[in-house]
């Protein structure tokens, strides 16, 4: 009986191992049912090529779980398959048709705990405790949640004496009618404002923090002051208006 408890106690570590790949997977910026598919596809080796594929490789985290995955999954692999061998050929002590009954029923009690919902809760909870303790997982994919990609991109502009931006409150940029947003701006002074609000102004020396499409983010870094400054403001609107139709 030795094959089967060893065939089984590969399937609960591997349960396991994937279990935890997925929450890890989670804090990495991954819907839940995402992180489940990709994990279980990386340990098995199965190699869907889907658009999550594409973003777990592009991120660095996403990338060492994944291949620690399919190292285990190899190790599993081989090591299950090899316990099923000597199960029913190696091993000569008890009746087949035993065996085949301990395997049955282990295999039953082990697909009632992975479909059980209350385990699934609270090993998720353990886990995702554990990683928080001793781990630093907790690293978004930025670029995911922001869709960054073809033509829009986050950018940091320094305004400098005699730009638009410079010395105008952004409630009177209208930078949002471009399509531009401000997330932030680092003041010439180190003091960091997060989403400022429409009275903050833009002294020159300041790093200024924004998303949208890189055209616009480059003109917006090259326009001045005065009316050519304005007229560029309104062309950008204009274009803004006619990509949203």
């Amino acid at each position: 009986m030795l094959p089967i408890l060893s065939l089984l106690l590969v399937l609960v570590l591997s349960l396991l191992v994937t279990r935890v790949a997925t929450v890890a997977l989670t804090y990495t910026g991954l819907s839940r049912a995402t992180a489940q598919f990709q994990a279980r596809s990386a340990f098995t080796g199965t190699g869907f090529t889907t658009d999550e594929a594409e973003k777990v490789v592009r991120h660095p985290v996403r990338r060492r779980i994944v291949m620690g995955l399919m190292l285990l999954g190899n190790a599993g692999i081989i090591t299950a398959v090899s316990a099923l061998i000597l199960t029913f050929v190696g091993d000569g002590s008890g009746h087949p048709a035993l065996k085949l009954a301990v395997l049955v029923a282990g295999l039953a009690g082990l697909w009632g705990l992975a479909s059980s919902r209350w385990v699934d809760r609270y090993l998720s909870r353990l886990i995702a405790r554990l990683l928080k303790r001793y781990t630093r997982l907790d690293t978004r994919d930025y670029a995911g949640l922001l869709h960054l990609g073809g033509e829009y991109m986050v950018s940091e502009l320094q305004v400098e004496q005699g730009d638009w931006l410079a010395s105008r409150p952004l409630r009177g940029l209208a930078l949002r009618e471009e399509g531009l947003l401000v997330l932030a701006v680092e003041q010439v002074d180190g003091t960091f404002v997060g989403v400022p609000d429409g009275d903050t102004r833009f002294a020159p020396g300041d790093n200024v923090i924004l998303y949208g499409r890189a055209a616009a983010l480059d003109e917006l870094d090259d326009r001045r002051a005065g009316r050519r400054g304005q007229a560029s403001h309104r062309r950008a609107v204009a274009e803004q208006e006619k990509g949203e139709e």
